[in-house]
């Protein structure tokens, strides 16, 4: 995670990102320090990425790079203005001595990809239409030997992934088919029968935008249809308010990159 010491929106580089509207710092770095204490009272381990002038939305972390078994595959972001954030990244897993791959087509990392460990012998989903070039996804593939299932987003209000689907444990995912092209509809409905569905109140609440240990789900506090949703699918919601950093148009998982050993 990297605090929010430096998020404004001085530009807008998607639907939901509005420079007339302030921003209250404070009140981000509030809520974002309550999101993490969360996570460590779950019994999860936060490392934290230092934040740098001139880069305001490196609190969305998990656009840095995406990780599975060990292996990084780093982002190369497609707008200019996040562009340095893929080398604080880069620093941060060589620091830590894991195995990492430079990207050479464009990606932003868990924003645009999402593991499934146990579905059908273990599933990367990946969205493209937006931000993440589909090339990335062959990419992908080659650095980190898992099967890709490319998913085309075609509603710009979701153009990461991140905001449309997330996994909730080893083999089951949640997601907002309005988000999807017709054939990606089918795609999910084949892999994952059992799936959540969420709603047009739920997506606008950026209630996908969830990170989930399998039994705890923790997202966005608006989002209560999808939290009685996923009470009654046997999982344990766990609420928290971030309005100050969707006006970035990120929520809980936008804030988290998951370290996968």
């Amino acid at each position: 995670m990297c605090s929010p010491e430096h998020f404004a929106v001085e530009y807008a580089i998607n639907p939901w990102m509005d420079v007339t509207t302030p921003v209250d710092r404070e009140l981000a770095v509030k809520q974002w320090d309550r999101l993490r204490e969360t996570l460590v009272g779950l019994g999860h381990q936060v490392h934290l990425l230092t934040p740098e002038p001139g880069l305001p939305d490196m609190v969305y972390a998990a656009n840095g790079a995406f990780v599975v078994d060990g292996s990084v595959y780093g982002a190369r972001f497609k707008h200019e203005q996040r562009a340095g954030e893929a080398a604080a990244h880069h620093a941060f897993y060589a620091e830590q001595s894991w195995r990492f791959v430079a990207p050479s087509e464009t990606n932003e990392g868990e924003g645009d990809f999402a593991y499934v460990p146990e579905a059908h012998g273990g599933l990367i989903l990946a969205g493209h239409g937006f931000r993440t070039e589909i090339a990335a996804h062959a990419e992908a593939q080659e650095v980190l030997g898992r099967p890709v299932v490319s998913l085309r987003l075609i509603d710009p209000r979701f153009y990461h992934l991140d905001v449309a689907l997330a996994a909730l444990d080893d083999a089951n995912v949640v997601y907002f088919p309005g988000a999807f092209s017709a054939a990606s509809q089918r795609v999910l409905t084949q892999l994952f029968p059992d799936a959540v569905i969420a709603d047009d109140e739920d997506a606008m609440a950026f209630g996908l935008n969830l990170v989930s240990d399998g039994a705890n789900v923790v997202l966005n506090s608006e989002a209560t249809r999808l939290a009685g949703k996923l009470k009654a699918a046997g999982y344990n919601p766990v609420p928290v308010e971030l309005a100050e950093l969707k006006k970035g148009g990120g929520s809980v998982k936008c804030c988290i990159a998951e370290l996968r050993h």
